[in-house]
């Protein structure tokens, strides 16, 4: 998703639905994006989450 416009708003979404539905994900390239510290927050969580697999 690197590059792609996501915002504050697209970044809470995609928090809550990887929240909702934990998958084998490991890697999520957000680089290039215009996330604000709350999203970041919310996708540093996941990552800090043992539920989750996200490492990057």
């Amino acid at each position: 998703l690197g590059d792609c416009g996501v915002t504050d708003e697209g970044c809470a979404a995609l928090a809550s639905a990887l929240r909702s539905n934990p998958s084998h994900l490991r890697h999520l390239n957000l680089s290039w994006n215009k996330p604000g510290e709350s999203s970041r927050k919310l996708l540093s969580d996941l990552k800090n989450d043992p539920h989750y697999k996200l490492e990057t």
